[in-house]
């Protein structure tokens, strides 16, 4: 028998009904979950049920990585392109997970001192409002300059996150890679860039400047920083009926034809 948590973020309105639904579910399959808030977070555990948006499950996953614990995502959030299941579903896939019908997906990480980004690390000035220089550097040799408001670091899992937004292409997270995108450069040739996630990719600037991991955590800089793949991979539970393509579809409408389209004659 597994050791299961649940981890709710209390934040989100209908999140503490989802997590009744949830606890109800599991004890009628008599097994007990250990109830988590997101802040308070503890390790221990076999699998863990995160309910809540992406911004929860990132959270969470990158907590459990170290400990190589899989992660469940329940949406409550916009999105939710991180999540398998909505609550009108939830029963279903406890019974997929229940039934091993699901999927472990390693997703790689990025790292920047102690910091840790599943989705991306973005670097803009602390002068709001004004672009800066920002030189970029791979493996200690010089690549180019750009006049932006800002940089994406992203890996595959968030690349159709602000890198997308930013218009960054889309990566199958199974690559192992990692997205380059200036933010609203001032320079028609500068465009995203696609490296190994062996290479360690330096930022360079002028004055002090801000480092965000996930949109959730931040500091400040001076001169440079450093990123490059962490040691640790999250761990996400998929259920297999869905695979990254389809998410794409039906999260983002992605390719989906326009209605003025679909019975023009060609």
């Amino acid at each position: 028998m597994k050791n299961f948590a649940i981890c709710c973020n209390h934040k989100i309105p209908n999140s503490v009904q989802v997590k009744d639904k949830l606890v109800k579910i599991l004890d009628n399959n008599k097994i007990k979950a250990e109830i988590l808030d997101i802040d308070e977070l503890k390790n221990g555990f076999d699998f863990v049920f995160v309910i809540g948006g992406d911004g929860t499950i990132l959270k969470a996953a990158r907590f459990y990585a170290k400990s190589q614990t899989p992660v469940f995502g329940i949406n409550l959030g916009r999105l939710g392109f991180l999540s398998q299941s909505s609550e009108q579903e939830i029963e279903d896939a406890v019974k997929k997970i229940l039934d091993n019908k699901y999927i472990l997906e390693n997703r790689i990480m990025l790292k920047s001192g102690s910091y840790t980004a599943l989705n991306d690390f973005v670097i803009k000035s602390c002068d709001t409002g004004r672009t800066a220089k920002f030189s970029l550097k791979i493996n200690d040799k010089f690549v180019c300059d750009y006049l932006a408001d800002g940089i994406i670091i992203s890996t595959p899992t968030g690349s159709t996150a602000y890198g997308l937004s930013a218009g960054g292409p889309v990566l199958n997270p199974a690559l192992n890679a990692f997205v380059i995108v200036p933010i609203c450069p001032h320079t028609l040739t500068a465009r995203p860039i696609v490296v190994p996630d062996s290479e360690r990719i330096t930022v360079c600037t002028n004055g002090t400047n801000l480092l965000s991991a996930d949109g959730q955590e931040f500091y400040e800089f001076n001169s440079e920083v450093c990123i490059e793949k962490s040691d640790f991979n999250a761990k996400l539970a998929l259920l297999d009926c869905c695979n990254f393509y389809s998410i794409l579809k039906s999260k983002l409408n992605w390719a989906t034809t326009p209605t003025y389209m679909k019975h023009a004659d060609f």
